[in-house]
């Protein structure tokens, strides 16, 4: 059995309504995965994409995963056999916003109004305090290098909107 959800409606959270975002309330959603092969109360934080429950159930049910899925099962994660499937997570709304995941921290940006917001995952879940604002160089140092592999994740994704213009982080 698997139960998961479309994502969040933010409910409020940074005064916002809607699905809009990239803020956590709005993109994390419940996944639950019980079943034989699947340990019981095992808690697996790392992020995944919700596009990772078709290859997982493919991989549960014996069916070989064709080559043009490009999203992975979850069953090595589950059983132990790594320890994230991803590098990164690339979040994506429309022109409008983009987000990168990684090694515990988030950068959105906003290429239209041409702000960025970085977040340190760890000691800020709820995405409050962005570290951009008055941290000086290691906060710029951070966002430059989940920017650079921000732009890698777009290229992979096809995604054509030019953030190179709006945002450096020299």
């Amino acid at each position: 059995i698997i139960f998961t959800a479309d994502q969040g409606l933010a409910i409020g959270h940074h005064g916002l309504m809607g699905k809009q975002n990239l803020f956590d309330p709005s993109v994390r959603v419940p996944l639950m995965i019980v079943g034989p092969g699947v340990p019981k109360d095992k808690r697996i934080d790392t992020p995944v994409y919700l596009q990772d429950v078709m290859p997982t159930t493919l991989d549960l049910a014996g069916v070989e995963i064709p080559p043009h899925v490009e999203f992975r099962s979850l069953m090595p994660l589950i059983q132990g056999k790594r320890d994230r499937n991803y590098d990164a997570i690339y979040g994506a709304y429309l022109n409008l916003q983009r987000s990168i995941t990684k090694d515990g921290y988030k950068l959105l940006l906003y290429p239209k109004c041409k702000k960025a917001l970085l977040f340190d995952l760890k000691k800020d879940p709820q995405e409050m305090h962005d570290l951009l604002e008055g941290n000086g160089p290691a906060a710029r140092r951070t966002a430059k290098a989940l920017f650079a592999e921000l732009l890698k994740l777009q290229k992979q994704m096809d995604d054509t909107v030019d953030l190179t213009e709006t945002f450096s982080f020299s």
